[in-house]
This record gives structure tokens, C-alpha cells and sequence, in this order.
């Protein structure tokens, strides 16, 4: 069995917001306006009572929208993600147990990577999409400049830092696949449910990204 290619799973999606819910109606009304925007895939994170709930519902109610589950910690998280409706899942870091996870399950997966050892031991599990995070604390633009050398079939998705100015330089880079940001949904335009701010800021993602 070999890993789910999540290069081609989320082809053409080259900006995903990463997104915290606050709530479930919230979840859908912002996957709405990000599909609205031209905004295809969506990184929910796991960092609330309510984010599987949240996935299960964008799955259920915006199904052209790509959700994936990020801030996926173990495999027993992965395994309630993928029932949930996730068609991917996102770390922070790595480990050996959540890389054979994916595999055995078939779901994509974009383990999180820092250093050159992480990239080797991603890479030789199968997984060709790597998150770079915490992408401007470790300086990720030149890491990932270094990385094309010894490193040519990967690919990157760095999240952490990243607003929509630096997004440019980032997607200027041949392997950079896609990036992440949390700034498509900001938490005042969440209070407030001002969904079209947030369609607004992923129409202007579609076009910084080229897509």
C-alpha cells in the first residue's frame, strides 16, 4: 500500500486558509464564502471542541469544498478526522506512527517538517507534500530555497507567519505546492459574520496565487 498523493489531491488549490471554528454554523457559513471566493480546500484545526463536528458539517453541507483536518496529533485523531469527512490531514510535526497512519488508512497527509532529517524520513514513508511550520520562525523561504537541491521531488506547503504579502514570494517558488494562512479568516470578521470580507480575501488569494 502507498500513500495517497496529496500533491494531486489538492492540485490547483494553492492558497488554503487554516481555520479555527468557533462553531458549526460559523464552519459552514466560512466554507461557503471561501468557495464563494474561489477558495477550494480548507485546513480545519483541531484545536476546539467543536473542530470535528465542524469538519463533519462543511463535508456534509459544502461539498465542493476540500476539508482537511490540521493539527492532527495521533492516529487515533487522523482515524476520527477521516470519519468525520476529512479527505486530508495536516501536523504540526511528524511521527513515525501518524506517517504509517495515513498510509494504512488512505488518507492524504502533509506532515509537518523543519529540518532536512524530517523531509528524509517523510519522504521515505511515501509522503511527498510536506508542511514547513512554523514557517517565518525558522525562516522557511530560504530553507525551502536550499531544499530544491537535494530534495527535487518534494514538495511544500508552509504554514505559520505567512499574510497575504509574503504569500506571493512563497508561491514564487517552484516547490512550493501550496501554503497555508490564517489570514482568510480573521477573528474579527468571524465575530462579526461578515462572510463577505472573508469571500472577498479569498477571491484576492485565487489571484495572488495564479490560480
Amino acid at each position: 500500500m502507498s500513500a495517497v498523493d496529496a500533491v494531486a489531491l489538492l492540485s490547483g488549490h494553492r492558497v488554503m486558509p487554516v481555520y479555527t471554528p468557533g462553531g458549526v454554523d460559523e464552519a459552514v457559513s466560512t466554507a461557503r464564502a471561501l468557495l464563494a471566493g474561489g477558495v477550494g480546500a480548507i485546513e480545519v484545526t483541531l484545536r476546539t471542541e467543536v473542530a470535528m463536528d465542524a469538519i463533519a458539517a462543511i463535508a456534509r453541507e459544502v461539498p465542493g469544498m476540500k476539508v482537511g483536518a490540521g493539527t492532527v496529533l495521533d492516529p487515533a485523531q487522523m482515524r476520527q478526522a477521516q470519519a468525520a469527512g476529512a479527505t486530508f490531514a495536516v501536523s504540526p510535526g511528524s511521527s513515525p506512527e501518524l506517517l504509517r497512519a495515513a498510509v494504512d488508512l488512505g488518507i492524504a497527509y502533509l506532515p509537518g517538517v523543519a529540518t532536512g532529517s524530517e523531509v528524509m524520513a517523510a519522504l521515505a514513508a511515501g509522503h511527498r507534500l510536506l508542511k514547513v511550520f512554523p514557517a517565518q520562525a525558522i525562516n522557511a523561504l530560504e530553507l525551502i530555497q536550499a531544499w530544491r537541491g537535494p530534495f527535487g521531488h518534494a514538495r511544500f506547503c508552509p504554514t505559520g507567519g505567512i499574510d497575504a504579502t509574503l504569500a506571493r514570494e512563497y508561491l514564487r517558488q517552484p516547490n512550493v505546492a501550496c501554503l497555508g494562512g490564517s489570514w482568510l479568516t480573521p477573528a474579527d470578521a468571524l465575530r462579526t459574520g461578515d462572510w463577505a470580507r472573508i469571500e472577498g480575501l479569498a477571491r484576492e488569494a485565487v489571484a495572488l496565487s495564479g490560480a
